[in-house]
């Protein structure tokens, strides 16, 4: 019988480099939500650092992998060289960058040397927001028409329609003309972040300034989840 060569191991994926890591802390520390995010504090002179499993997100590495037990190992190293400063936080270690760090990584892309990182979490979140809502709008509209269609029949019946019918028909409309709203601002309005910055929904539009104090947070208030994607197709969505 015909013995089969053993077949060579599928080629690794190179662990990413001292660099690639440290631009991956700057940009998870640039793209936290500001401290105090929605309540007027001032955030603080010093970044926060991100934890480990922030930092693998910027990888776009799974957090048991090889390669993430590697990036572990190099966090430990460049912090003792100075390039990392680490802190807890609620009991949890946090990184960012230390001045040698960002030295580093200036001579670095000075050079031209520094890979590019790969998609940001946050540019992801939207991308996918903007995929579903193109392919749910119609199907959110329809529910939304729906209900509409109900109001009117309950409306039309000879015999008044029974508060249970009207309560029953108050939460379905709610629900779905909330979920339209979401899916209209993910596509519509929802602008694609820009990597230098933190993408954070503040819900400040720019009609705000027309209206009153009072009436400007019942309407920032309203906003509030509305680039939620997972709420959708939740029962008690948003």
């Amino acid at each position: 019988m015909h013995r089969r060569d053993p077949q060579p191991p599928p080629p690794s994926t190179p662990p990413p480099s001292d660099e690639l890591v440290l631009a991956a802390v700057e940009r998870a520390v640039r793209h936290q939500p500001p401290a105090g995010a929605h309540t007027g504090s001032a955030q603080r002179a010093r970044p926060r650092g991100v934890p480990v499993w922030t930092i693998l997100e910027h990888l776009q590495l799974a957090r048991r992998s090889a390669q993430a037990r590697d990036v572990r190992a190099r966090l430990a190293a460049l912090l003792a060289e100075g390039a990392l400063e680490c802190e807890r936080r609620h009991g949890v270690q946090t990184w960012r960058l230390g001045d040698a760090g960002a030295a580093r990584l200036r001579r670095t892309r000075r050079g031209g040397g520094l890979p590019a990182l790969p998609e940001s979490p946050q540019h992801c979140a939207w991308r996918n927001a903007r995929t579903l809502a193109a392919q749910e709008i119609e199907r959110l509209r329809g529910e939304a028409r729906g209900c509409c269609e109900r109001a009117q029949r309950l409306l039309a019946t000879k015999q008044p329609a029974g508060s249970d019918a009207w309560l029953e028909l108050a939460e379905q409309t709610s629900r779905a003309f909330r979920v339209l709203a979401s899916a209209s601002h993910c596509l519509y309005e929802w602008a694609e972040p820009d990597d230098a910055r933190a993408d954070v929904d503040e819900r400040v539009e720019d009609a705000d300034a027309a209206l009153g104090e009072d009436e400007r947070r019942r309407v920032r208030a309203r906003r509030a989840g509305r680039r939620n994607i997972r709420l959708w197709r939740d029962e008690q969505a948003l």
